[in-house]
Protein backbone atom coordinates (compact mmCIF):
# COMPACT_ATOMS: atom_id res chain seq x y z
CA UNK A 1 0.00 0.00 0.00
CA UNK A 2 1.35 3.37 -0.72
CA UNK A 3 0.64 5.33 2.71
CA UNK A 4 1.99 8.63 3.90
CA UNK A 5 4.84 8.59 6.32
CA UNK A 6 3.80 10.89 9.03
CA UNK A 7 7.39 10.78 11.03
CA UNK A 8 10.48 12.87 11.63
CA UNK A 9 12.51 10.59 8.97
CA UNK A 10 12.50 8.90 6.72
CA UNK A 11 9.76 10.61 4.79
CA UNK A 12 7.16 11.13 2.26
CA UNK A 13 9.06 11.80 -0.85
CA UNK A 14 7.63 13.04 -4.08
CA UNK A 15 7.86 11.17 -6.88
CA UNK A 16 9.97 13.10 -9.03
CA UNK A 17 12.69 12.42 -5.95
CA UNK A 18 12.06 8.93 -6.43
CA UNK A 19 12.03 8.57 -9.80
CA UNK A 20 15.67 10.09 -10.47
CA UNK A 21 16.97 7.11 -8.81
CA UNK A 22 16.27 4.76 -11.53
CA UNK A 23 19.64 6.33 -13.07
CA UNK A 24 22.57 4.44 -12.34
CA UNK A 25 26.10 6.35 -11.53
CA UNK A 26 29.60 5.61 -11.21
CA UNK A 27 31.28 7.11 -8.29
CA UNK A 28 34.57 8.05 -10.54
CA UNK A 29 32.47 9.83 -13.30
CA UNK A 30 33.12 13.17 -13.79
CA UNK A 31 29.31 14.25 -13.62
CA UNK A 32 28.51 12.23 -10.76
CA UNK A 33 31.04 14.09 -8.98
CA UNK A 34 30.07 17.63 -10.35
CA UNK A 35 26.45 16.78 -8.79
CA UNK A 36 28.30 16.32 -5.55
CA UNK A 37 29.84 19.60 -5.61
CA UNK A 38 26.91 21.40 -6.68
CA UNK A 39 25.11 19.86 -3.09
CA UNK A 40 27.86 21.09 -1.09
CA UNK A 41 27.59 24.85 -2.59
CA UNK A 42 23.89 24.92 -1.99
CA UNK A 43 24.32 23.28 1.11
CA UNK A 44 25.96 26.30 2.03
CA UNK A 45 24.09 28.61 0.64
CA UNK A 46 20.82 27.20 2.83
CA UNK A 47 22.86 27.65 5.32
CA UNK A 48 23.58 31.28 4.98
CA UNK A 49 27.16 30.94 4.91
CA UNK A 50 30.42 32.21 2.44
CA UNK A 51 32.79 29.66 1.08
CA UNK A 52 35.46 31.42 2.43
CA UNK A 53 34.62 30.80 5.99
CA UNK A 54 32.36 27.49 5.57
CA UNK A 55 32.52 24.29 3.89
CA UNK A 56 29.97 21.22 3.54
CA UNK A 57 31.09 17.51 3.67
CA UNK A 58 28.93 14.67 2.76
CA UNK A 59 29.26 11.77 5.02
CA UNK A 60 27.61 8.02 4.15
CA UNK A 61 25.45 6.64 6.81
CA UNK A 62 22.68 8.09 8.40
CA UNK A 63 22.67 11.23 10.45
CA UNK A 64 24.14 9.53 14.02
CA UNK A 65 27.20 8.60 11.38
CA UNK A 66 27.79 12.74 10.71
CA UNK A 67 26.98 13.56 14.05
CA UNK A 68 29.65 11.07 14.81
CA UNK A 69 31.89 12.02 12.75
CA UNK A 70 32.15 15.49 14.41
CA UNK A 71 32.34 13.90 17.78
CA UNK A 72 34.88 11.47 17.19
CA UNK A 73 36.97 13.73 15.07
CA UNK A 74 36.79 17.40 15.41
CA UNK A 75 36.88 17.56 19.16
CA UNK A 76 40.84 18.13 20.69
CA UNK A 77 42.38 16.05 23.95
CA UNK A 78 42.48 18.87 25.06
CA UNK A 79 38.75 19.85 25.00
CA UNK A 80 36.31 19.52 27.72
CA UNK A 81 32.79 19.21 26.08
CA UNK A 82 29.56 20.73 27.95
CA UNK A 83 26.60 18.08 26.22
CA UNK A 84 22.84 19.76 26.82
CA UNK A 85 20.05 17.33 26.72
CA UNK A 86 16.77 16.61 26.81
CA UNK A 87 16.36 13.63 25.06
CA UNK A 88 17.16 10.49 23.08
CA UNK A 89 19.55 12.36 20.82
CA UNK A 90 20.93 14.47 23.37
CA UNK A 91 22.12 11.68 25.33
CA UNK A 92 23.53 10.32 21.87
CA UNK A 93 26.16 12.97 22.24
CA UNK A 94 26.93 11.28 25.91
CA UNK A 95 27.28 8.18 24.32
CA UNK A 96 29.25 8.84 21.28
CA UNK A 97 31.36 10.93 23.75
CA UNK A 98 31.73 7.95 26.46
CA UNK A 99 32.79 5.96 22.99
CA UNK A 100 35.16 8.32 21.95
CA UNK A 101 36.75 9.07 25.44
CA UNK A 102 35.97 12.40 25.37
CA UNK A 103 36.27 14.56 28.70
CA UNK A 104 32.41 15.92 28.98
CA UNK A 105 29.76 17.09 31.36
CA UNK A 106 26.33 16.57 31.24
CA UNK A 107 23.52 19.58 31.32
CA UNK A 108 19.94 17.13 31.44
CA UNK A 109 16.63 18.82 31.57
CA UNK A 110 13.28 16.62 31.53
CA UNK A 111 12.62 15.54 27.76
CA UNK A 112 9.36 18.36 27.83
CA UNK A 113 11.47 21.49 29.19
CA UNK A 114 14.64 23.04 26.92
CA UNK A 115 18.13 23.68 28.70
CA UNK A 116 18.14 26.63 30.29
CA UNK A 117 20.67 29.06 29.61
CA UNK A 118 21.24 30.54 32.74
CA UNK A 119 21.67 26.83 33.79
CA UNK A 120 23.90 26.58 31.25
CA UNK A 121 26.07 29.57 31.91
CA UNK A 122 26.19 28.17 35.48
CA UNK A 123 27.79 24.96 34.62
CA UNK A 124 30.29 26.83 32.30
CA UNK A 125 30.90 29.25 35.68
CA UNK A 126 31.31 26.61 37.71
CA UNK A 127 33.81 24.56 35.00
CA UNK A 128 35.64 27.05 33.62
CA UNK A 129 37.79 24.01 31.38
CA UNK A 130 35.03 24.22 29.15
CA UNK A 131 35.56 24.32 25.77
CA UNK A 132 33.06 23.43 23.37
CA UNK A 133 28.55 23.17 23.71
CA UNK A 134 27.01 20.27 22.17
CA UNK A 135 23.23 20.25 21.74
CA UNK A 136 20.57 18.72 19.57
CA UNK A 137 18.46 21.84 18.04
CA UNK A 138 15.07 20.14 17.15
CA UNK A 139 14.53 16.92 19.38
CA UNK A 140 12.17 14.54 17.71
CA UNK A 141 12.14 12.28 21.24
CA UNK A 142 9.45 14.85 22.18
CA UNK A 143 8.91 17.53 19.49
CA UNK A 144 10.46 20.23 21.39
CA UNK A 145 12.35 22.91 19.83
CA UNK A 146 15.84 23.94 21.52
CA UNK A 147 16.88 27.12 21.74
CA UNK A 148 19.61 27.23 20.02
CA UNK A 149 19.89 30.97 19.46
CA UNK A 150 20.44 31.63 23.42
CA UNK A 151 22.75 28.85 23.64
CA UNK A 152 24.45 30.39 20.42
CA UNK A 153 25.24 33.53 22.39
CA UNK A 154 26.46 31.78 25.47
CA UNK A 155 29.01 30.33 23.28
CA UNK A 156 29.77 33.35 21.38
CA UNK A 157 30.60 34.86 24.56
CA UNK A 158 32.29 32.40 25.52
CA UNK A 159 34.64 31.28 22.53
CA UNK A 160 33.31 28.19 23.11
CA UNK A 161 32.97 25.88 20.07
CA UNK A 162 29.02 24.89 19.17
CA UNK A 163 28.30 21.26 17.81
CA UNK A 164 24.51 21.61 16.76
CA UNK A 165 22.42 18.30 15.93
CA UNK A 166 20.33 20.21 13.60
CA UNK A 167 18.73 16.79 12.48
CA UNK A 168 15.04 17.45 11.80
CA UNK A 169 15.16 21.36 11.67
CA UNK A 170 18.33 22.04 9.14
CA UNK A 171 16.08 23.09 5.59
CA UNK A 172 12.66 22.93 7.69
CA UNK A 173 13.10 26.22 9.59
CA UNK A 174 15.85 29.57 8.56
CA UNK A 175 19.10 29.03 10.22
CA UNK A 176 21.25 30.90 9.42
CA UNK A 177 24.85 29.76 10.93
CA UNK A 178 27.31 32.09 10.11
CA UNK A 179 25.53 34.33 12.13
CA UNK A 180 24.31 31.99 15.35
CA UNK A 181 28.14 31.19 14.89
CA UNK A 182 28.05 27.32 15.23
CA UNK A 183 31.13 25.78 13.77
CA UNK A 184 29.62 22.28 13.05
CA UNK A 185 26.12 21.52 12.09
CA UNK A 186 25.01 18.22 11.37
CA UNK A 187 21.66 17.04 9.43
CA UNK A 188 20.89 14.20 6.74
CA UNK A 189 19.60 13.39 3.60
CA UNK A 190 16.23 12.35 4.12
CA UNK A 191 14.98 15.03 6.35
CA UNK A 192 13.60 18.42 6.16
CA UNK A 193 15.26 18.97 2.59
CA UNK A 194 13.32 15.72 1.47
CA UNK A 195 15.71 13.33 0.35
CA UNK A 196 16.40 9.68 0.97
CA UNK A 197 18.22 8.38 3.36
CA UNK A 198 21.89 7.38 3.10
CA UNK A 199 23.79 10.12 3.95
CA UNK A 200 24.18 13.18 6.41
CA UNK A 201 25.79 16.23 5.98
CA UNK A 202 28.23 18.47 7.93
CA UNK A 203 28.41 22.44 7.55
CA UNK A 204 31.34 22.85 9.13
CA UNK A 205 33.83 26.08 10.05
CA UNK A 206 37.16 25.77 8.02
CA UNK A 207 39.28 27.42 10.59
CA UNK A 208 37.93 24.71 13.15
CA UNK A 209 38.00 21.88 10.62
CA UNK A 210 41.90 22.60 10.06
CA UNK A 211 42.75 23.24 13.39
CA UNK A 212 41.53 20.14 14.82
CA UNK A 213 42.50 17.65 11.63
CA UNK A 214 44.69 14.70 12.62
CA UNK A 215 42.44 13.56 15.87
CA UNK A 216 39.94 11.08 14.40
CA UNK A 217 38.83 7.82 16.04
CA UNK A 218 37.56 6.28 13.06
CA UNK A 219 39.01 5.51 9.76
CA UNK A 220 36.01 5.71 7.93
CA UNK A 221 34.22 8.83 10.24
CA UNK A 222 36.99 10.92 9.62
CA UNK A 223 35.80 14.37 9.14
CA UNK A 224 38.82 16.26 7.63
CA UNK A 225 39.71 13.23 5.24
CA UNK A 226 36.34 13.31 3.79
CA UNK A 227 36.61 16.56 3.50
CA UNK A 228 40.38 16.97 2.11
CA UNK A 229 39.14 13.81 -0.30
CA UNK A 230 35.94 15.78 -1.29
CA UNK A 231 37.28 19.11 -1.92
CA UNK A 232 39.50 17.95 -4.35
CA UNK A 233 36.96 17.56 -7.27
CA UNK A 234 33.79 15.46 -5.47
CA UNK A 235 34.83 12.27 -4.75
CA UNK A 236 33.98 10.60 -1.62
CA UNK A 237 36.69 8.63 0.25
CA UNK A 238 34.32 5.39 0.43
CA UNK A 239 31.57 4.09 -2.15
CA UNK A 240 28.83 6.86 -1.72
CA UNK A 241 25.05 5.78 -2.15
CA UNK A 242 24.99 6.99 -6.16
CA UNK A 243 20.48 6.75 -6.37
CA UNK A 244 20.47 8.85 -2.49
CA UNK A 245 22.51 12.03 -4.16
CA UNK A 246 20.72 12.01 -7.25
CA UNK A 247 17.22 12.09 -5.11
CA UNK A 248 18.92 14.42 -2.97
CA UNK A 249 19.99 16.83 -5.87
CA UNK A 250 16.33 16.74 -7.16
CA UNK A 251 14.76 17.57 -3.63
CA UNK A 252 17.17 20.76 -3.44
CA UNK A 253 15.50 21.78 -6.54
CA UNK A 254 12.02 21.08 -5.26
CA UNK A 255 13.10 23.03 -2.22
CA UNK A 256 13.94 26.01 -4.26
CA UNK A 257 10.93 26.13 -6.24
CA UNK A 258 8.93 25.33 -2.82
CA UNK A 259 10.07 29.14 -2.35
CA UNK A 260 13.16 28.07 -0.03
CA UNK A 261 13.11 27.51 3.37
CA UNK A 262 11.15 30.20 4.88
CA UNK A 263 8.06 28.82 2.04
CA UNK A 264 9.22 25.08 3.83
CA UNK A 265 8.86 26.25 7.56
CA UNK A 266 5.29 27.73 6.61
CA UNK A 267 3.93 24.80 5.46
CA UNK A 268 5.20 22.42 8.20
CA UNK A 269 4.34 24.99 10.92
CA UNK A 270 0.77 25.40 9.46
CA UNK A 271 0.31 21.74 9.09
CA UNK A 272 1.57 20.99 12.55
CA UNK A 273 -1.28 23.85 13.85
CA UNK A 274 -4.01 22.30 11.87
CA UNK A 275 -2.76 18.89 13.43
CA UNK A 276 -2.58 19.96 17.23
CA UNK A 277 -5.77 22.01 16.72
CA UNK A 278 -7.94 19.79 15.45
CA UNK A 279 -6.36 16.53 17.52
CA UNK A 280 -7.33 18.51 21.11
CA UNK A 281 -10.67 18.90 19.94
CA UNK A 282 -10.72 15.08 19.11
CA UNK A 283 -9.23 14.65 22.65
CA UNK A 284 -5.78 13.66 22.38
CA UNK A 285 -3.83 16.32 24.59
CA UNK A 286 -0.48 17.60 23.03
CA UNK A 287 2.78 16.89 25.33
CA UNK A 288 4.39 19.64 24.82
CA UNK A 289 2.54 23.31 26.01
CA UNK A 290 5.60 25.35 25.06
CA UNK A 291 8.60 24.91 22.67
CA UNK A 292 6.80 22.54 20.26
CA UNK A 293 8.49 22.73 17.05
CA UNK A 294 6.45 22.65 13.75
CA UNK A 295 7.87 18.93 12.79
CA UNK A 296 6.49 16.46 15.27
CA UNK A 297 4.34 16.10 17.78
CA UNK A 298 3.78 13.79 21.31
CA UNK A 299 0.42 13.21 22.21
CA UNK A 300 -0.74 12.00 25.61
CA UNK A 301 -2.78 8.57 25.25
CA UNK A 302 -6.39 9.18 25.28
CA UNK A 303 -8.06 9.12 29.07
CA UNK A 304 -10.47 6.27 28.64
CA UNK A 305 -8.91 2.98 29.00
CA UNK A 306 -9.87 0.87 25.89
CA UNK A 307 -7.09 3.17 24.38
CA UNK A 308 -3.70 0.43 23.29
CA UNK A 309 -0.98 1.61 20.24
CA UNK A 310 -0.77 -1.56 18.31
CA UNK A 311 -4.45 -1.43 17.35
CA UNK A 312 -4.40 2.42 16.59
CA UNK A 313 -1.24 2.17 14.42
CA UNK A 314 -2.52 -0.52 12.23
CA UNK A 315 -6.08 0.89 11.88
CA UNK A 316 -4.18 4.10 10.96
CA UNK A 317 -1.56 2.98 8.40
CA UNK A 318 -4.95 0.53 7.01
CA UNK A 319 -6.46 3.88 5.97
CA UNK A 320 -2.73 5.11 4.37
CA UNK A 321 -0.92 6.70 7.31
CA UNK A 322 2.17 5.67 9.65
CA UNK A 323 2.94 7.21 12.45
CA UNK A 324 5.71 6.81 15.59
CA UNK A 325 4.92 5.01 18.82
CA UNK A 326 6.24 7.59 21.92
CA UNK A 327 9.70 7.71 22.41
CA UNK A 328 9.27 9.91 25.71
CA UNK A 329 10.59 7.92 29.06
CA UNK A 330 7.43 6.67 30.84
CA UNK A 331 5.21 8.15 29.25
CA UNK A 332 2.29 6.89 27.45
CA UNK A 333 2.27 8.96 24.10
CA UNK A 334 2.80 8.37 20.13
CA UNK A 335 4.17 10.84 17.81
CA UNK A 336 2.70 12.29 15.00
CA UNK A 337 5.49 14.13 12.33
CA UNK A 338 4.23 16.65 9.23
CA UNK A 339 7.48 16.95 7.72
CA UNK A 340 8.06 15.44 4.20
CA UNK A 341 5.83 15.67 1.16
CA UNK A 342 2.40 16.71 3.47
CA UNK A 343 0.12 19.12 2.67
CA UNK A 344 -2.70 20.56 4.24
CA UNK A 345 -5.20 18.04 2.28
CA UNK A 346 -2.65 15.11 3.77
CA UNK A 347 -3.65 16.52 7.53
CA UNK A 348 -7.60 16.73 7.06
CA UNK A 349 -7.70 13.34 5.67
CA UNK A 350 -5.68 11.92 8.48
CA UNK A 351 -8.10 13.98 10.75
CA UNK A 352 -10.64 12.26 9.70
CA UNK A 353 -9.23 8.91 9.73
CA UNK A 354 -8.55 9.63 13.46
CA UNK A 355 -12.07 10.51 14.23
CA UNK A 356 -14.08 7.86 12.40
CA UNK A 357 -11.38 5.77 14.74
CA UNK A 358 -12.15 7.84 17.92
CA UNK A 359 -15.44 7.33 18.05
CA UNK A 360 -15.40 3.57 17.38
CA UNK A 361 -13.20 3.43 19.90
CA UNK A 362 -15.01 4.96 21.99
CA UNK A 363 -18.38 3.39 21.25
CA UNK A 364 -16.35 0.32 22.59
Amino acid sequence: MNYKLLTPGPLTTSDTVKAVMNVDHCTWDQEYKDITQEIRAELLCLAEVSETDYTSILMQGSGTFGVESVMSSMLLPTDHLLICTNGAYGRRLKEMAEYANLRYTLYEVAEDKIPDPKAVRAVIAAEPTISAIAMVHSETTSGILNDLEAIAQIAKEKNLLLIVDAMSSFGGIPLNVAELGIDFLVSSSNKCIQGVPGFSFVIARKKELEKRKGHAHSLSLDLYAQYEEMNHDGKWRFTSPTHTVLAFQQALKELQAEGGIEARYARYASNNQLLRDEMAKLGYEAVIKEHQGPFITSFYYPENGNFTFQPFYDYLKEHGFVIYPGKISELNCFRIGNIGEIYRTDIEQLLVVMKAYTEENNDN
